[in-house]
């Protein structure tokens, strides 16, 4: 199948299959993949080690502000790079898009920390064109900690509920308004992407001409 869009992003919480999705999807349409290097940020480990101070109150992490600056730096960097440019000469699927990281900003800085990322992010001045098509994966908390958990990445296991909680209501309010390029949304739980039928009905989907607001539900 030929992609008709020039990028695709693939979004949502940790644990909701962004990766996964993208690496098919970029095989499918005979586009180039680009994924998100989290492994590489020496500070994520010990943000995710202190993530079971998050609960209703409080969101604010010792780690917070270095793994937030860290993965901004490093993204501005990506998306600025050779590499990125090259692969703008084809299509491209990628798992993350720059637009995410004021999301995850807004939810794990305090108000003085963000004020901080806020004059960094600033600075960079980043001018990224929007994406051809952005796809939101949704799932609730319990299923992503336990995908988390299948997985078994060990800097991971001490990722909560509330944490994830909090992620995912910060995506839904970000996606709710999110009008800067064509939405699909998939809600993980009742769509499996592993599933051949189900990843069949996504790519027709994929291959019409989506404009506005989405959701794929095979189901219905």
């Amino acid at each position: 199948m030929k992609n008709k869009y020039k990028s695709i992003i693939v979004e949502g919480p940790i644990g909701v299959g962004k990766t996964t999705l993208a690496t098919k999807l970029a095989s499918s349409l005979g586009s180039e993949i680009m994924l998100e290097k989290f492994s590489e940020n020496p500070f994520l480990e010990k943000f995710y080690k202190d993530v079971g101070k998050f609960n209703k109150y409080t969101k604010t992490s010792k780690y917070a502000l270095a793994t937030q600056l860290y993965f901004l730096l490093q993204r501005a960097d990506e998306f600025k790079g050779e590499e990125y440019q090259a692969l703008k000469r084809n299509n491209i699927v990628s798992d993350y898009f720059i637009d995410k990281d004021k999301l995850f900003a807004k939810t794990i800085l305090s108000s003085d920390e963000y004020l901080l990322y806020d004059i960094v992010h600033d600075g960079l001045k980043l001018n990224i064109e929007k994406p051809s098509l952005v796809i939101y994966l949704q799932t609730n908390a319990e299923t992503l900690l336990n995908r988390i958990k299948e997985r078994g990445i060990k800097f991971e296991a001490s990722i909560t509920e509330a944490y994830l909680q909090k992620i995912i209501d910060s995506y839904t309010q970000f996606f709710h308004s999110y009008k800067e390029s064509p939405l699909l949304i998939i809600n993980t739980s009742n769509v499996n992407i592993n599933n051949p039928d189900d990843y069949a009905m996504l790519l027709e989907e994929i291959n019409k001409d989506i404009k506005g607001k989405i959701y794929f539900n095979p189901l219905s």
